[in-house]
């Protein structure tokens, strides 16, 4: 269990304010930091110029921003704030300006990027509820008990009661007519990153049985949890719940990850960097998969590749990167250095060929396994194997680059070996390049950890 922090960003849902995220907050441990995000229209928060999910995507965006620390981050989406999510998500994935570090994402009951499955008739009730002004307190009560499985506490019950009397009735005019009915799966395609979806079984439109088929192509990483007995309101009904399913996702994203320290992190949401850039390096800083199935290995041969990896780049305790499963995907995408030795095989062919031989022979203790590897790099004949040896011996040189250039592909990896090269090409500063070249020495936009601050560039961008 990691004691690194993790910031929770709420995007509460339809009618609801920054006090929803309290039941939450009180269940969370001293490793979380929760900050609620009031979409256009609720609690605070203004309306916004008009009533298209880009325009809450570009609010929620800014708080985002201004809240982040650089350090990692995930995504609590409710209801209408899921949509927002997905759009979020999409936007970091494609290198959105000034922000950095998000691992995962937990929805609860949300609407999907889709149109939202709502009944016509409820539709019309709720749009009914403001045609004359504000939500009355009557309706407000009568929203909140139609989306909870029970009775919540009088104080939340409250509390809930008056965020959606609250709510501007042009934001929920704007939801109902126009966010919700939207259809931005165009834009957001797929999510490729650990991810909750959790639902009520007393939900009638968005409910445990309907979320499978609304978001599954969407977020192929997602586990679906269902409630039973629940209703919508989910962050009042079940913030024991959802905190468990924060905390079990974060655990895994600590196993199966490697962080960003925050100041690097700060960095790479800088205009220093280009949105190309920023998306790239955010898609390599998602934690691995550990349901990951090979797309060009067989299962033993990734298993293989994994042990030869820990030999050939060995990484600390705590999370890592799991280089092997990275290879296999890029050689499914058909990546690589572009070359290959003259004769030599296709590369996915070549790995399993040499896989195949390697398995032969591969002992179980550590010292014995760097032994067989360092003859296979000496291009030693080891009895067992049946290849060439000078064939095999080639293939491994691919094989160690191919590890080593995962690694340090990494942004983890470019912080710990003090490479910051990834933030001198963009064009939105005036100079993006280096003033200060010594060793120890670092311009002021540099991580601290690079060495001591050169007079005169304290300022330089």
């Amino acid at each position: 269990m990691t004691a690194e922090r993790c910031t929770v960003f709420v995007l509460p849902g339809l009618g609801l304010d920054a006090r929803s995220a309290l039941p939450l907050q009180a269940e969370l441990d001293e490793r979380f930091r929760v900050v609620a995000v009031e979409l256009p229209g609720q609690g605070s928060a203004p309306d916004a110029s008009e009533g298209s999910v880009a325009a809450q995507v570009d609010a929620a965006l800014a708080m985002i921003r201004e809240a982040a620390d650089g350090g990692p981050w995930m995504l609590c989406g409710h209801s209408m704030g899921g949509k927002v999510a997905a759009a979020v998500a999409a936007r970091i994935r494609d290198g959105e300006p000034g922000i950095f570090g998000l691992l995962g994402t937990v929805l609860l009951a949300p609407s999907s990027p889709s149109p939202e499955p709502m009944p016509a008739e409820k539709r019309r009730q709720m749009l009914s509820w403001v045609a004359e002004g504000g939500i009355s307190e009557s309706d407000a009560q009568t929203f909140v008990d139609d989306n909870v499985g029970g009775g919540l506490p009088p104080e939340r019950q409250r509390e809930t009661v008056d965020a959606v009397a609250r709510m501007s009735p042009l934001a929920w005019r704007r939801w109902l007519e126009e966010g919700s009915v939207e259809d931005i799966t165009a834009f957001v395609g797929t999510l490729d990153l650990p991810c909750r979806v959790l639902a009520g079984g007393e939900d009638e439109a968005l409910g445990a049985d309907a979320q499978p088929d609304l978001l599954a192509d969407v977020y192929p990483r997602a586990r679906f949890i269902a409630l039973p007995g629940a209703g919508h309101l989910l962050l009042q009904e079940r913030p024991g719940e959802v905190a468990a399913a924060i905390t079990e996702l974060w655990e895994e994203i600590a196993e199966h990850s490697v962080r960003v320290p925050a100041e690097w992190g700060t960095l790479l949401a800088s205009p220093r960097v280009s949105a190309r850039v920023r998306s790239t390096l955010a898609r390599r800083a998602l934690p691995d998969d550990p349901a990951y199935r090979p797309r060009v290995l067989s299962s033993e041969q990734l298993d293989l590749l994994r042990a030869v990896a820990a030999r050939v780049v060995p990484q600390p305790p705590g999370g890592s990167i799991d280089l092997a499963a990275r290879v296999d995907a890029d050689l499914a995408a058909g990546g690589g250095d572009g070359w290959r030795p003259a004769g030599a095989l296709p590369d996915d062919e070549a790995y399993r060929a040499g896989l195949d031989q390697l398995a032969r022979v591969w002992p179980e203790g550590a010292e014995e396994r760097d032994g067989v590897l360092r003859e296979v790099i000496a291009g030693t004949a080891i009895p067992g194997i049946t290849a060439d040896a000078d064939d095999l011996r080639r293939w491994f040189q691919d094989v160690r680059v191919d590890l080593v250039r995962e690694w340090l592909c990494h942004p983890a990896s470019l912080a710990r070996v003090g490479y910051d090269g990834f933030a001198t090409g963009a064009e939105e500063v005036s100079f993006a390049g280096y003033l200060a070249l010594g060793a120890g020495l670092r311009d002021g936009w540099e991580p601290s950890d690079l060495g001591a601050v050169v007079d005169g560039t304290e300022g330089a961008s």
